[in-house]
């Protein structure tokens, strides 16, 4: 009798388990993502969420922007009882102060918009603080902000330039754009490095006095410390390049493909 028991709570605990989670009301996330008082609400995120979810406090914000990870904001959603698919792929949520949006319905969000279009009717990203030549641009630094126009190379979304370097003085509040930015280097003129070659078998290395700068996957010159030749290789890491077929390959694969994240 008590492995009968046994049996068949098991197989309840089996059932519940695999049984499909009932779906949440379904929301959008807003386009403008901002807050009025430093407490990042599911109203302030999303449109569509309505009663006292949208007072639910997902985050803090504590200076002008703030970076929330997009995965903790779905499951706060979902724990509310409200579904964002995030069809998108965003991986961050990048919150900047404004117009407190909780409790404010879709249709007058849309409104607010439309009335301030005449003045700023584009939305471009934006430096959040002045950045120096050669700093590299972190989430935090960015903004999504309302503008007359946008630059010919304005990137449609932040991951474009997370991670890569200022190539000079930037400031505060300027528009975005990947002319601004490049890959961060890591090797730079002067330094001394170790040159690779590796083809069938085939395995051999040298000094060498890298004659410019290079990031990962750059073609840069680099001068044979005993021959005195120049070579062209290509940047692997730091005190590291490559030539050859390895030197193609490599090329090849520091070519990422980059997701949009809004």
């Amino acid at each position: 009798m008590k492995a009968f028991l046994f049996a068949a709570a098991a197989t309840l605990v089996i059932t519940a388990l695999s049984a499909p989670a009932f779906a949440g009301t379904p929301v959008t996330l807003r386009m403008d993502t901002t807050d009025a008082d430093g407490r990042i609400t599911l109203g302030d995120l999303f449109d569509g969420v309505s009663g006292p979810a949208a007072n639910v406090v997902v985050a803090a914000r504590m200076g002008a922007t703030a970076v929330l990870d997009a995965g903790q904001v779905q499951m706060s959603a979902r724990r509310a009882g409200y579904d964002w698919t995030n069809a998108n792929g965003v991986r961050r949520i990048i919150v900047r102060e404004g117009v407190d949006n909780g409790g404010v319905s879709s249709a007058a969000a849309a409104g607010a918009r439309l009335a301030g279009a005449s003045r700023a009717n584009v939305e471009v990203l934006a430096y959040a603080r002045s950045l120096s030549a050669g700093e590299i641009v972190q989430p935090q630094d960015l903004i999504w902000v309302k503008m007359a126009g946008a630059p010919a190379d304005a990137p449609r979304d932040a991951d474009a330039v997370i991670g890569l370097a200022a190539r000079r003085p930037l400031r505060e509040g300027a528009a975005v754009g990947m002319k601004d930015v490049a890959a961060a280097q890591v090797i730079k003129t002067g330094d001394l490095i170790t040159i690779t070659y590796e083809d069938s078998g085939i395995s051999l290395s040298l000094q060498g006095k890298a004659v410019t700068g290079a990031a990962v996957g750059d073609v840069f010159a680099v001068q044979n410390t005993l021959s005195k030749k120049v070579l062209q290789a290509v940047a692997v890491a730091p005190g590291l390049a490559a030539v050859g077929p390895q030197a193609q390959t490599l090329q090849a694969r520091s070519q990422p493909v980059r997701f949009a994240a809004r």
